[in-house]
């Protein structure tokens, strides 16, 4: 059974108030931006990570400075009437679902006041219509997942699972109620696999794809022989996945037969969209095909009208775009996703698509004969798009919809557009992640 290590108090320095370890009580008042309890100790403010508003509870200190404490909740003793009992055994170490004892309204509560509060606060900027939020199923949504393979020597033994809470140590896990149903099993019977295999003390990790092929990847740092890629194979095709081994040089290599790469739907658009292991998507299928509704809807796009998507990745949002019927320009950092995009444009017969590659974090260069835009749409990594804002705002962009995963750099671009001449016309939280602390967004600038 994984616990977690208990560690003696240490000594806290001349302004902390308390010591790292050292066991405080007390009493909660409401929820910060990322989901924790807030609560006073001894005339300090303290957020207590699985602690909920009206609580009484017992937390140890994880980190103390001069005026703020960081703790994590250890024993409840005046329950909340919202808590719930946790549906994953693994909750309390597992570093994944860190808000599984709230209700789903208490989520999607403190994530629209983590984009309220980086908008107001960073930005000085506030939507003229907040949407509600896009939401989608509580559990078994999880479409990827990367499984953590250690072998620890001095116990002779194969650990299997995910990390802990903020530890390196993993979590041996034997369920995870997150991932879609076809990945469950796959999930509970894996750590008995890799623990057959002579090289399983060379294999990194192993990620589960699901979607419309699903599919498994052995990270591995030896070739395997072919009594081991026998039992990588039984198993893949007993749980009706493709297994692709990947080695030092990062190739994939399918070894199960008829192997076909992972691919997933937008139905309401009529779209296939195939990707490789590796390449970024969307983990909630459920919310990615609400998200790419409401992109449509918000932009308003009129049949012939030049768009730009910047960080295009294989197509999500350009091929939907034109379905529409919109001319699209996508532009991706990777050459191999421009190519996957061109690959899933010409799949799904659809014409008036262009890509090409370029390092966004650089000021934009379109090609001569680029047509005037009217639209954009952007989906950045975490770090936001502080060039690309600029860029497009140079090139008088009345539409602007930012997809966010990160509401810091999400406000720090809204503030950059707001002085650009662009309102907030509309924004609104997507629960990408449901019993997480992660937080999506969607927002629409316009020029005035």
């Amino acid at each position: 059974m994984n616990r977690p290590r208990q560690r003696k108090p240490r000594r806290p320095s001349a302004d902390a108030p308390a010591a790292i370890g050292q066991r405080i009580e007390l009493s909660l008042e409401r929820l910060t931006h990322d989901g924790r309890g807030v609560g006073r100790w001894q005339g300090r403010t303290v957020f207590v990570e699985g602690g909920l508003p009206d609580e009484q509870v017992q937390a140890r200190v994880v980190r103390a400075r001069s005026k703020l404490i960081e703790a994590r909740q250890e024993q409840v003793v005046r329950a909340s009437a919202e808590r719930l009992q946790p549906v994953c055994r693994h909750a309390e170490l597992c570093g994944g679902c860190s808000v599984q004892h709230m209700p789903s309204s208490r989520q999607l509560e403190f994530k629209q006041q983590a984009l309220n509060q980086q908008l107001t606060h960073f930005a000085g900027v506030q939507p003229e219509h907040w949407q509600p939020p896009l939401e989608g199923p509580a559990y078994g949504y999880r479409q990827r997942t990367r499984v953590s393979v250690r072998w620890q020597p001095k116990a002779e033994q194969l650990e299997v699972g995910f990390r802990q809470r903020a530890s390196s140590d993993l979590v041996q896990v034997q369920e995870c109620p997150v991932l879609v149903p076809t990945l469950q099993p796959v999930i509970a019977h894996l750590p008995a696999l890799l623990k057959t295999l002579t090289a399983a003390r060379e294999i990194g990790h192993v990620e589960l794809i699901g979607g419309e092929q699903p599919a498994m990847v052995v990270r591995h740092l030896r070739v395997l022989d072919a009594a081991e890629r026998a039992e990588l194979i039984r198993f893949a095709e007993q749980y009706g996945l493709v297994c692709w081994l990947q080695g030092d040089n990062n190739a994939l290599q399918a070894i199960t037969q008829n192997a076909e790469e992972p691919a997933y739907r937008l139905a309401d658009q009529n779209l296939h969209l195939s990707f490789a292991p590796g390449d970024f998507t969307q983990v909630n299928a459920e919310v990615n095909q609400a998200m790419v509704n409401q992109a449509l809807d918000w932009l308003a796009l009129q049949a012939g009208e030049q768009v730009l998507d910047l960080f295009c990745g294989v197509g999500n949002f350009a091929l939907a775009m034109a379905r529409h019927g919109a001319r699209v320009t996508g532009i991706e950092g990777s050459e191999v996703m421009v190519a996957r995009a061109r690959a899933n444009a010409s799949a799904n017969g659809l014409a008036g698509l262009h890509f090409f590659s370029a390092d966004l974090s650089k000021p934009l260069e379109l090609p001569a004969d680029a047509p005037s835009y009217t639209a954009a749409l952007l989906d950045p990594p975490r770090d936001g798009a502080q060039q690309s804002v600029v860029d497009l705002a140079a090139l008088g962009i009345e539409r602007i919809l930012y997809i966010s995963c990160n509401p810091a750099t999400l406000a720090r671009d809204a503030g950059i557009l707001a002085t650009k001449g662009y309102s907030l016309v509309r924004a609104g939280v997507m629960d990408m992640f449901p019993q997480t602390s992660h937080v999506e967004a969607m927002a629409l600038f316009r020029k005035h």
